[in-house]
C-alpha cells in the first residue's frame, strides 16, 4: 500500500480511533463501494464490562428516519395522493392551528424541507434536560398529535417558506399525514414501501419498546460539560416517533442510500423533487454550503459533495453518506454524546472530515 494514499480500512480504522480519542465510549463504521464492504470498529460497548464494539450492531438512527418518512411521502406524491403544494390544513384540519400557527399557510413541502417556521417540539421535552429527568421520563409514551400540540404552544418562527430552520415537529405531521392518506400507521407503509422491497430486515420502528435488540452497544450521554456520561440505552422511541424513531444497522443503512440514490424507490420526478435544496440557514457553521432538499442533506466536500441525514438521539449519532452515482456509501454509528463545549464541535468536525475522507478516496 502507497502510505501517500491509505487504504480505505485505513482511513476508517484511524477516524474510528480519532473519535475514541475525542471521548467516544465506541463507534463502529461501514463503507460500501458498488459491493465492496469495508467495516472498522473502535472503543468498548459497555463502559462497566469494557466489551467490544459488536461489529454490525443494532443502534438508533434519530432523524435518519426522516429520509425514509420523506420517501414514502414522495411515493404518495408520485400515486397522486397528495402534492407538494397542497396547505397542511387540507389533510390534517384543525391541526395546525394556535399561537399564531396557521396549517393553510404551510405546504407539505415546507414541512419536508424545514421551512415551515414551526417550533421544534424536541425543545419542550422534560427527560431530555438532565440525568434526573431522563430517568423519570425514559419510558414516557407520546403521540405524534401530542408532541405536534406541545410546539404549537409557541409562535412561529417566521413566516411559511421565508426562511430555513430544522423542526422535528415537521416530521411528527409527516408521519401524521402519511396516516391520514393510507389508513396505516408511517411505520407501516415504510415497512411495505422500503423495508420488505430492500430486503432491510434489521431495520424497524419498535413503538413503545425501549430496548434495543442484540447485538448493540451501550449509548451514553453527557447532560452537562462536566458531567458523567450517562447511559441512555433505554429508551422509550416515540418521544422520536416519525422524526427520529427508527433502529438499525450499518450495512442497512448504507444499502438503503444506495438505492435510494440510484433511482429504486422513487420515480425520476419526484428524485428531483428529494433534491432540489435551499440552504440550510441555521447550521452553516458545521460546514458553509450545506443545503436541505427534502428530508435529505447536500453536504459540500473537496471532492464535489454527497447526500445524507444525520441524526441523533440521547447518546447515539448517526452519520452516512453516499455518492451521488449512488456507487459509494459510508454509515458511521457513535455511541457518545458530550456536551464539552470544546470536544462536542471538535467530534463533530472530525466525524464530517472523516466521511470527507472516507467519500473522496
Amino acid at each position: 500500500m502507497d502510505r501517500r494514499f491509505p487504504s480505505t480500512a485505513a482511513l476508517l480504522q484511524r477516524g474510528l480511533d480519532d473519535l475514541r480519542d475525542l471521548g467516544v465510549s465506541g463507534t463502529q463504521g461501514l463503507v460500501r463501494d458498488g459491493d465492496r464492504v469495508t467495516v472498522a470498529r473502535s472503543g468498548v460497548a459497555d463502559l462497566r464490562t469494557g466489551a467490544p464494539i459488536p461489529i454490525g450492531g443494532y443502534f438508533r438512527m434519530g432523524s435518519t428516519t426522516k429520509t425514509f418518512v420523506s420517501v414514502v411521502l414522495l411515493q404518495l406524491a408520485a400515486e397522486g395522493r397528495i402534492d407538494l403544494e397542497d396547505p397542511i390544513e387540507r389533510h390534517l384540519p384543525g391541526l395546525v392551528t394556535g399561537t399564531g400557527n396557521d396549517g393553510r399557510r404551510i405546504t407539505v413541502r415546507q414541512i419536508l424541507q424545514h421551512t415551515s417556521g414551526l417550533y421544534d417540539a424536541t425543545g419542550d421535552l422534560p427527560g431530555l434536560q438532565s440525568p434526573e429527568a431522563f430517568q423519570a421520563h425514559r419510558f414516557d409514551h407520546h403521540t405524534e398529535a401530542q408532541l405536534v400540540a406541545t410546539a404549537l404552544q409557541h409562535p412561529p418562527l417566521f413566516a411559511p417558506g421565508s426562511h430555513w430552520s430544522y423542526s422535528n415537529t415537521n416530521y411528527l405531521v409527516a408521519g401524521m399525514l402519511i396516516e391520514h392518506l393510507t389508513g396505516n400507521p408511517w411505520s407501516t407503509e415504510m415497512r411495505s414501501r422500503i423495508l420488505t422491497p430492500l430486503h432491510l430486515t434489521h431495520t424497524s420502528y419498535p413503538g413503545d419498546r425501549p430496548t434495543l435488540p442484540r447485538p448493540h452497544a451501550e449509548a451514553y450521554q453527557q447532560f452537562a460539560p462536566d458531567g458523567p456520561l450517562v447511559d441512555t440505552t433505554i429508551i422509550n422511541p416515540t418521544v422520536a416517533a416519525s422524526a427520529g424513531g427508527l433502529i438499525t444497522t450499518t450495512a442497512d443503512l448504507a444499502r438503503f442510500w444506495q438505492a435510494l440514490t440510484r433511482g429504486r424507490l422513487l420515480p425520476p420526478a419526484q428524485m428531483a423533487d428529494l433534491h432540489h435544496t435551499v440552504l440550510a440557514e441555521s447550521i452553516q457553521d458545521l460546514r458553509p454550503g450545506i443545503a436541505y432538499g427534502l428530508g435529505i442533506m447536500w453536504i459540500p466536500t473537496r471532492c464535489g459533495g454527497y447526500w445524507a441525514h444525520f441524526g441523533d438521539m440521547p447518546g447515539v449519532t448517526t452519520l452516512n453518506a453516499v455518492t451521488p452515482d449512488g456507487h459509494h456509501s459510508a454509515v458511521l454509528s457513535i455511541t457518545t454524546q458530550l456536551a464539552n463545549p470544546t470536544r462536542a464541535p471538535a467530534l463533530m468536525q472530525r466525524e464530517l472530515t472523516l466521511l470527507d475522507d472516507l467519500i473522496c478516496a
